[in-house]
């Protein structure tokens, strides 16, 4: 499937593939993992979702007030690898503790620690971005990048886990002289593995091509350079418009990802009794990556056809809608349609915002900086939305008003995409195309 692309685009596209098994193991196997410790520590299901969604905020606000910074650094020649690796480093051995602990305090520490170092390499697997490809191919690089990880890193390791989880003793198919809880501890550790295996070819293969040169006291003048950055954001009133937007939107998609699941442990249903079962989670978001990888290839090709912005705005509408009907859940198999609602839209809408902003980028050799506000935009999709919704939750005791923040965030995250023009290429050259009213901004 790859044979279009370069040899370095296929590396940093594998690191999506690589990641990608975290990604689903937070929103799968974990939430349910720390459920089962919770329990047996006495602590209320809607509990455990707003300490879930409080560590989520508190790793990646970390993450989000240091990336402009770790950009800016990350521009100096030879800086982006070494720091890409120094934080995927402990991600994947975080994550491979995961299954040391039985204490519920250990555990929401350890995902604390995982989310740091998967958040913060993913500051610099963006920026190099702008190393692997073209602005031309961007939308394809990035689209394939997260279709492969729908498809491979996230399905693979997953169908494995639930394989772990139908055989073990206390599972649908007992075969294997494990129970449920010990599977989930395995889950942890073929994830560690799949993460570390398939990063080798982006540190192999991938060189950070546009960089500055590096000068005595780095910290002290990325601190000047990012200052200097910050004005010319301002400067550029249409890019820093698109990433107010991209700020409300990206809440949204962040906070259904990582939220959903334990909402599902936590919902009341008619019967009387608290949470979806647990396969009923599983394959909901089984349904979801299976879903996506085409609609991720889909959304690239008819951003060709229609814009990058308009499909952006389509998977936008998209999720409004998944957040009203989701707002009314209350049965197993409204999830699992939801679910494959959400794969229509999750992929394309994070792979082109992605390379939207690629493209918006003025200089080059600066994109380490310019992703870090990217990303701090982007990061605080595990902040603002999971805080507001843990805040609704400690408030109002019922998932279902934890929905409505998450809404009103992709109205906003809407409303202002519509301010933001098209982004047209000439030549190579890419240029916002703005009209009177986007110049009266």
């Amino acid at each position: 499937m790859l044979k279009q692309f370069t040899k370095q685009e296929k590396s940093w596209i594998m690191y999506d593939w690589a990641n990608s098994a975290y990604s689903i193991l937070v929103a799968s196997i974990l939430p349910i993992y720390a459920g089962v410790v919770g329990g047996a520590a006495g602590i209320p299901a809607v509990t455990q979702t707003s300490h879930w969604a409080f560590v989520s905020s508190f790793s990646a606000l970390i993450i989000a007030l240091s990336a402009p910074v770790l950009g800016a650094v990350a521009d100096y020649r030879g800086m982006r690898k070494r720091l890409f690796f120094s934080f995927f480093l402990v991600g994947v051995i975080a994550t491979g503790l995961l299954p040391v602990t039985n204490s519920y305090v250990f555990l929401l520490f350890l995902y604390g620690i995982t989310n740091f170092g998967f958040a913060g390499s993913n500051v610099f697997y963006d920026a190099f971005l702008m190393d692997v490809t073209t602005n031309e191919r961007m939308n394809k690089v990035s689209s394939w990048g997260f279709a492969m990880g729908y498809i491979g890193g996230s399905t693979i390791p997953f169908l494995a886990s639930i394989a772990l989880t139908v055989l073990a003793k206390d599972g649908m198919v007992p075969l294997l002289p494990i129970d449920q809880t010990a599977a989930m501890k395995a889950a942890c550790l073929i994830t560690m593995g799949w993460w570390a295996v398939f990063t080798v070819p982006l540190l192999k293969n991938v060189k950070q091509v546009y960089s500055i040169e590096p000068e005595k006291g780095t910290v002290k003048r990325s601190f000047a350079r990012l200052l200097s950055t910050v004005r010319e954001v301002k400067k550029h009133r249409m890019l820093l418009v698109f990433l107010i937007a991209y700020f409300c939107y990206i809440n949204g998609v962040g906070t259904i990802i990582m939220m959903a699941s334990k909402l599902a442990t936590s919902i009341s249903m008619p019967d009387g009794s608290t949470g979806f079962g647990t396969l009923y989670i599983i394959g909901g978001l089984l349904i979801t990556q299976v879903v996506a990888f085409p609609f991720s290839i889909i959304y690239d090709k008819l951003s060709k056809r229609f814009s990058t912005k308009a499909m952006i705005l389509c998977g936008i509408i998209t999720y409004t809608v998944i957040c009203a009907i989701g707002f009314f859940m209350v049965r197993e198999w409204q999830f699992l349609m939801l679910a494959g609602f959400v794969g229509t839209a999750q992929g394309g809408v994070q792979a082109l915002s992605r390379a939207f902003f690629g493209k918006l980028i003025p200089d080059k050799n600066r994109s380490g900086e310019f992703f870090g506000f990217y990303n701090i935009f982007g990061k605080f999709e595990s902040v603002a939305g999971t805080a507001l919704m843990g805040l609704v939750l400690l408030f109002t005791d019922d998932v279902h008003y934890g929905i409505i923040p998450v809404f009103v965030l992709f109205i906003l995250g809407g409303l202002l995409m519509l301010r933001v023009p098209e982004v047209k290429e000439a030549g190579g050259a890419v240029s916002l195309a703005c009209n009177e009213r986007n110049a009266a901004l």
